[in-house]
């Protein structure tokens, strides 16, 4: 048996260089990068649904009948009033994606109530815009997962 113990390299000891890609567990690091890259494809969705949103609300209350209804729904409203609903939520998402990818950090909790309070709203425009709203539905839910699973502690690569 040897008594010798084993010692640290000095270079690493002493070189003062810190790499933040070891710190983040080799399993980790991809999942990480993707997070964060979702975290920006979020806020540019919001900023583009938002600016959906406001063109839809315009057109809604600019004429009554630019879409049609798919028969009797629960949450029947005239388009008039989804108009106001879409140009009212249309600037907020737009708002709150911009303040994504410029970093503010309240942003990313408003984006995930905001992209929630879509989602519902979506649902509930189904018989106007079928496809639209799903794909509305769709991208909120990625954008409210995308938002949840950054770390902002995390290293990044």
């Amino acid at each position: 048996m040897s008594d010798q113990h084993e010692t640290p390299d000095p270079r690493e000891a002493h070189s003062g260089a810190h790499h933040a890609a070891a710190d983040v567990p080799e399993d980790d690091a991809p999942r990480q990068a993707w997070a964060t890259g979702g975290t920006v494809l979020a806020g540019v969705l919001l900023l583009l649904q938002g600016v959906f949103g406001f063109l839809q609300g315009i057109a809604g209350i600019a004429d009554n009948t630019v879409y049609a209804g798919l028969g009797d729904y629960a949450f029947k409203m005239s388009v008039t009033s989804w108009g106001w609903i879409h140009l009212f939520l249309g600037v907020l998402v737009a708002i709150t994606g911009w303040c994504i990818l410029t970093g503010q950090t309240w942003a990313k909790a408003t984006g995930v109530g905001l992209a929630a309070v879509a989602v519902i709203l979506n649902f509930m425009w189904l018989p106007y815009l079928p496809l639209w709203a799903l794909l509305n539905i769709a991208l909120g839910i990625f954008v409210i997962w995308a938002l949840c699973t950054e770390r902002p502690d995390a290293p990044t690569l």
